[in-house]
């Protein structure tokens, strides 16, 4: 997933804008695998999904948004999807679901660390979702569950996502 790492001071990171963005764990900058068609291409479409509904299902959707998730951890989901504006320039309060969409260059080590760094910090809900392959998976505290029936869940607020119509 990261394909380099730098030592940079947090000061340096929150005072930085970096393009892309990059994560940021204990003092390490990462970066992260971007601009493959299929990560784009779906980044987009489900984005523009949520967008479109976010009055009616009560949420705020947002990309590539900066998440601290511990006090020295920054995380960078593809999507996040919140319930209520951030108090400030950066996500410090859960996402109600962070989105990930997998890269040809990912590596599932660090995808879950990344998804355990979410669900610890209090995420609800992590979707993964390969962009080739349309495979997805629903990440909560209590498991993972692969979605067989091509549609993407959650509850309270329950939103509702058909992969075939992210074409």
């Amino acid at each position: 997933m990261a394909t380099t790492a730098t030592f940079v001071p947090l000061s340096e990171y929150l005072e930085t804008s970096y393009r892309p963005d990059c994560d940021y764990l204990d003092g390490e900058l990462l970066e992260r695998n971007v601009g493959e068609w299929d990560h784009s291409r779906l980044q987009i479409l489900l984005s523009g999904f949520l967008l479109s509904r976010e009055k009616q299902w009560g949420i705020l959707a947002v990309t590539e948004q900066r998440v601290q998730v511990k006090p020295r951890r920054f995380r960078i989901p593809d999507i996040a999807v919140l319930t209520s504006p951030p108090s400030g320039r950066i996500v410090t309060e859960p996402p109600f679901l962070c989105i990930e969409i997998l890269s040809h260059s990912d590596r599932i080590v660090e995808m879950q660390e990344r998804i355990d760094d979410y669900l610890e910090f209090g995420v609800r809900y992590v979707w993964l979702i390969n962009p080739h392959t349309r495979r997805a998976f629903i990440y909560t505290r209590e498991g993972v569950r692969e979605v067989k029936d091509g549609i993407l869940d959650t509850t309270n607020p329950d939103l509702r996502v058909a992969l075939a119509e992210l074409d």
